[in-house]
């Protein structure tokens, strides 16, 4: 009789238990973000400065400026004039249909929130390529972030930095960096070693060996990491409106809210465009890099 009653009262117990370590975890944290949460803010200032400095930028210059230099970047990376009228024609599409402000400041966000995530990815994917240990910490960390809901990622942020850009961008970062650091390791293992011997057998450093060897042959592979990196950056922009990131994503979220159909259809199509145009920069980018590095072999 007594086992029975134990076993009656275990789910209770745990029950109890699990809201008590609950409690305690939430307690913790909350007293966390008090303490050191005006810290950690302070330390974001340059990058929230940077962010409204480069949104102001976008929004102060003439479109037509902005358009031709988006259309030479285009050019330079794609080497296409097909491609750069086709961005000529969507962008203006997008003037047209009074979306050119929050475009761009969609834009400032999804060009910073790259730039952090290949800043802090690829370094991260070179150590994980030259370390088995570090592959195995960091690749659970990895299936964690990118297997978890979008909007948990707000939860703690929010609560630790309230609600704007910077918590926008940190929260963008965690979701859409894990592509690039996974093609980075994945670009450099598969270097083929008897090129690596080659190099060592010429006397080459082992930075040599990365920045001269490994680098340039994993790019069409680290290319298409930091291609995901930015689609997933972009699919997070409708949710880091919910937290204060000005751009396409809060007409989207307000025509959920008020059934406003034709803005939230114009919105996502003006997102759906900007996928694209990255999309295919990208990609053509990538496709001349291994032409090149293929030239280059060949020779």
């Amino acid at each position: 009789m007594a086992e029975k009653s134990w076993l009656t009262d275990f789910p209770q117990m745990a029950r109890s238990d699990l809201i008590a370590i609950r409690k305690g975890l939430d307690g913790a944290y909350r007293d966390f973000s008090r303490s050191y949460g005006d810290i950690i803010e302070s330390i974001f200032d340059p990058l929230l400065y940077f962010l409204v400095w480069f949104e102001k930028l976008l929004l102060a210059t003439p479109w037509w400026v902005v358009l031709i230099v988006i259309t030479a970047l285009v050019y330079l990376a794609s080497r296409s004039w097909k491609m750069s009228g086709a961005v000529i024609v969507a962008f203006l599409a997008i003037g047209y249909f009074g979306m050119w402000d929050n475009t761009m400041r969609t834009m400032s966000i999804i060009v910073v929130c790259t730039f952090i995530s290949i800043a802090v990815g690829i370094p991260i994917g070179i150590m994980m390529a030259r370390s088995d240990r570090v592959q195995a910490i960091v690749t659970p960390i990895l299936d964690i972030m990118q297997t978890m809901p979008a909007f948990v990622y707000l939860i703690p942020v929010v609560m630790l930095l309230g609600i704007g850009k910077v918590p926008g961008v940190i929260a963008v970062v965690i979701y859409a960096i894990p592509p690039v650091i996974r093609l980075t390791n994945l670009g450099i293992r598969l270097v083929d070693k008897e090129v690596l011997e080659a190099a060592t057998a010429y006397g080459a450093s082992k930075a040599q060996r990365l920045w001269e060897v490994q680098l340039p042959l994993a790019m069409p592979t680290i290319m298409a990491g930091i291609n995901q990196t930015i689609m997933m950056a972009l699919a997070m922009v409708v949710i880091a409106s919910m937290i204060g990131v000005k751009g396409l994503g809060q007409p989207v979220l307000k025509s959920i809210t008020n059934q406003y159909f034709t803005m939230g259809l114009l919105n996502g199509l003006a997102i759906v465009v900007l996928a694209i145009v990255f999309d295919r920069v990208t990609q053509a980018y990538a496709k001349r890099t291994q032409k090149h590095l293929g030239d280059n072999q060949h020779a």
